[in-house]
């Protein structure tokens, strides 16, 4: 299957919006594109995804072997013409210091050709030793040729290419000027997510005409056309019987970060997956066995949020009633008291006994170890055979005036979590924690949903 991994020489080369350009143009032409983003992250795999018109897929050395990658890899892929692979910082860049968690790394194990994107600002004939080292560096992937980006004109593109041309063995795949249109609005974690805006579709579109008319997309697909087939692709995860529970997932423009497969996952499990508006709808959808409300960003929400009191109080009840939930960083934010930005403070729906305050800078950031506690919680998500639980967090907010009774579920071995040491506050029958899981939450709470909700194997959703 043609693939590519589109990746730079460091963190903000304009990486994000060439891929997008380049996955929106592709798919312009009449390519089915299937995206696929490196490492942990949600919000640009969204703007990929919106680019693709399909779901892009993470592929991440902490939650997934090597085996467990070149498998999601396979299985989506299979189903487009071509396959790009959006890499994270730099080509050699990585947790490990031997590179075996580098995008160059990932870009051998699934044998895609690597185009590197640089930013030509302030440069001319230094773009070829630059080349020639990662060409020649220790573990270097093939390499498919280079897009010039962030080019200042007809001269300093001429320049660019003349270096490229006589010093290096790089084909030049694009020169893609400076342009107003390759942007998109950041706050404190990034990108502004695409679920968040409404002309999203017309800034894609906006940045594939650039792209568009400044790479060669033959090239490209040529050079992606040229790797070997990987393993054969699993099938995707399919339900083996109808529903049996209904589960509410809060995706709006304040929550949307959620792995596809772990939806899959809950798919595959027997959920009837119930979308919630946290901002429009006034009560949980009927019916609903369990709560699933991921990560985002309520803090920019907080007011509407406030005012949706009548779903802040059904919320609470049927919580404090029992009803199932797991919440991530964002959806934790939600179910506390308030939360205070900017000198302002809105209430929340006070599940959980604690209060949400921003700050200037990160509170936790990077991969994260835990393991579980002896707490009672309601279900214990899957461990790595020594285990541990591997997972991430990235949140600028703290928790104030947690009781000092609280439990927990996970003990932090590396992270930052709920208080430095500990993380997942277990309320109930809600699990709440800063943390973002993968695959491992999904199959223990859909355990205890169904036995909770007492369906018999087979039974449809609301025939009960």
């Amino acid at each position: 299957m043609p693939r590519l991994l589109i990746s730079a020489a460091h963190k903000s080369s304009g990486k994000t919006m060439v891929s997008l350009g380049l996955v929106r143009a592709l798919r312009q032409r009449g390519r089915v594109v299937q995206p696929f983003k490196k490492g942990p992250d949600y919000i640009d795999p969204l703007w990929l995804g919106s680019a693709a018109g399909r779901p892009c897929y993470n592929l991440d050395y902490n939650t997934q072997d090597e085996a467990a990658i070149r498998a999601l890899l396979a299985r989506h892929e299979s189903s487009a013409d071509l396959a790009v692979i959006e890499g994270t910082k730099g080509l050699y860049d990585g947790v490990a210091l031997d590179g075996s968690t580098s995008n160059a790394a990932l870009a051998r194990l699934i044998e895609a050709p690597v185009v590197l994107v640089i930013d030509c600002i302030g440069m001319t004939r230094g773009i070829a030793p630059l080349l020639a080292g990662y060409r020649h560096f220790e573990g270097a992937p093939a390499f498919a040729g280079v897009i010039l980006n962030k080019v200042g004109g007809p001269r300093h593109e001429a320049k660019l290419r003349a270096a490229v041309e006589t010093y290096t063995d790089f084909p030049v795949l694009g020169a893609v000027p400076k342009h107003d249109a390759m942007r998109v609005a950041e706050r404190h974690l990034g990108l502004i997510p695409s679920n968040e805006q409404e002309a999203a579709e017309a800034v894609v579109e906006a940045i594939a005409a650039v792209v568009g008319a400044h790479v060669d997309l033959d090239a490209i697909e040529a050079a992606a056309a040229r790797v070997p087939a990987l393993i054969a692709p699993s099938p995707a995860p399919t339900p083996t019987t109808s529903p049996r529970v209904r589960i509410a997932v809060a995706r709006d423009s304040a929550f949307g970060f959620y792995y596809p497969d772990d939806l899959d996952d809950l798919a595959a499990e027997g959920a009837e997956i119930v979308p919630l508006d946290t901002l429009h709808d006034t009560a949980l959808p009927p019916d609903i066995d369990g709560l699933v409300i991921g990560g985002g960003f309520p803090e920019t929400h907080m007011a509407a949020l406030e005012a949706n009191t009548a779903l802040r109080s059904d919320l609470r009840d049927r919580l404090f009633a029992g009803l199932p939930c797991y919440a991530e960083c964002g959806g934790l934010m939600y179910l506390s008291r308030s939360i205070t930005w900017q000198g302002q403070r809105c209430a929340m729906v006070g599940a959980v006994p604690a209060d949400t305050v921003m700050h200037d800078r990160p509170r936790g950031r990077g991969y994260v170890r835990l393991r579980a506690t002896e707490t009672a919680a309601p279900w214990r998500v899957d461990a790595s055979p020594d285990g541990a639980i591997r997972a991430h967090e990235f949140h600028y907010s703290a928790l104030e005036s947690v009781e000092a009774l609280a439990s927990f579920a996970y003990d932090v071995e590396r992270g930052d979590g709920v208080d430095g040491l500990h993380d997942g506050l277990v309320i109930g029958n809600t699990v709440a924690g800063y943390t973002h899981m993968r695959g491992n939450w999904v199959r223990p709470f859909m355990n205890f949903v169904q036995t909770r909700a007492k369906v018999p194997i087979g039974e449809p959703a609301g025939t009960r």
